[in-house]
């Protein structure tokens, strides 16, 4: 949740302690105009309670609230801890008077005393955090599957049984596997057993639940025999057709560990008796989905969006724990008017065995602001995108794309709609 502010005043901040959560929750819901069921906003309640809060006081009274969870983010060859922002908020009177400017200071403080080198965020309005040094560093698509007919494969489907299991019990078989496939796409964060419980699978309909746009409750299909890991599983709920719609399928996350076993899973979601539709809310860029189907008309992208922003608060600490595709050694200038620590020209030394990030007198070989740097921080974002729209400098002919192949990841980086 982020709302918006420009100049600056000066503003008390301090801690928001617990007694004064419902009042922060007021602030956040007046801002973004918001009337939730009491079960939701307790489930807000919970989810601020574990957060490092901000708030920002004028004369005595909350003006702004600032939260961040401390989670840990998948980067390319490893994780690092990450302050994930939430529940941003300015008062309406207070707008355009530094509050967020302020508050914004404070987190970047409080990411260095925690030794979290990267920021993220969703940007309910994305034209404010650019100038906070975030860059858009994961995408996602929303698509739907046409399951009028039967879904045409050119993968013949993993022949494994699939079996509905309880939803309660599915954090304790899914965690697991789900742990060991971080590693694989970046941008995804790691999940505890209240994150699966309450952020994933809505055991309780706190986040809007059950009858959520008439779609019931949640279902998690898994592939494999009992006693065996799963080669993939998906949680997805349903609906009935009404008088103004057809029956839907509507699936929140998907993971599978081969192309058979995808396309095990969808055969599954898109033959469910009495839906016709099958909708996703958020994929990757490069789901394999898209290649699998023998008719790709019966498939459509219905949307492409920006989903993760990430701020590199601390550049070398970001720089240095990622892996590197290719070797690389360039110059780069870094503009970042936010943290002046990041800023100046520095050499960067890459390859498979590390990084090293090192000042120096240097020419550049590279201008660029940290917003940008952090767009292709993950793999997601070819950095000559940027040279192509005026916003990088290539100083040195082919600097840009030797950047661009020691920062390439084999699966593009993707943040589900339930992370």
């Amino acid at each position: 949740m982020t709302s918006d502010d420009d100049a600056r005043v000066t503003t008390e901040l301090r801690d928001i302690p617990e007694s004064d959560l419902d009042q922060a929750l007021d602030l956040v819901y007046l801002a973004f105009h918001l009337k939730l069921a009491d079960k939701t906003r307790a489930y807000h309640r919970e989810l601020l309670r574990a957060c490092s809060r901000i708030g920002a006081h004028d004369d005595g009274r909350l003006s702004g609230v600032a939260a961040a969870h401390r989670l840990t983010l998948s980067v390319p060859g490893g994780q690092l801890p990450c302050a994930a922002l939430d529940f941003v908020s300015v008062a309406p009177t207070h707008r355009r008077r530094g509050v967020l400017t302020s508050m914004m200071d404070e987190l970047w403080r409080r990411c260095a005393a925690e030794g979290r080198p990267v920021s993220c965020l969703w940007a309910s309005e994305s034209g404010i955090y650019g100038r906070f040094g975030f860059g858009a560093a994961t995408e996602s698509f929303r698509i739907e599957i046409d399951s009028s007919r039967p879904l045409a494969l050119r993968v013949t489907p993993d022949r494994r049984p699939l079996r509905l299991i309880d939803p309660a019990d599915a954090p304790a078989l899914l965690a697991p596997r789900y742990d060991a496939t971080l590693p694989q796409r970046a941008g995804r964060f790691t999940r505890d057993a209240a994150w699966w419980r309450d952020h994933v699978l809505d055991l309780d309909g706190a986040r809007g639940g059950d009858d959520r746009d008439g779609f019931g409750a949640v279902r998690v299909v898994v592939l494999g025999a009992p006693g065996e890991v799963p080669a993939g599983y998906a949680v997805y709920r349903t609906r009935g057709a009404g008088e103004d719609r057809p029956g839907a399928v509507l699936v929140e996350e998907l993971e599978a560990d081969t192309a058979p076993a995808a396309a095990a899973l969808w055969s599954y979601l898109a033959s469910i008796d009495l839906t016709s539709t099958v909708r996703i809310q958020a994929r990757p860029a490069d789901d394999p989905l898209l290649h699998l189907v023998a008719d790709r008309d019966q498939v459509r992208v219905t949307g492409q969006e920006p989903s993760m922003w990430i701020r590199l608060v601390d550049v070398r600490a970001a720089l240095t724990a990622r892996s590197w595709a290719a070797p690389v050694d360039l110059v780069l200038g870094l503009r970042d008017t936010a943290l002046p620590a990041n800023a100046g020209r520095f050499r960067l030394t890459a390859g498979p065995d590390g990084a090293t990030w090192l000042p120096t007198d240097a020419a550049p070989d590279l201008s660029l602001d940290v917003r940008e740097l952090a767009s292709c921080y993950l793999g997601g974002t070819p950095l000559r995108r940027f040279v192509h729209a005026g916003l990088v400098t290539e100083h040195t002919p082919g600097a840009v794309r030797r950047l661009d192949s020691a920062l390439e990841t084999e699966w593009l980086p993707f943040t589900g709609g339930n992370d």
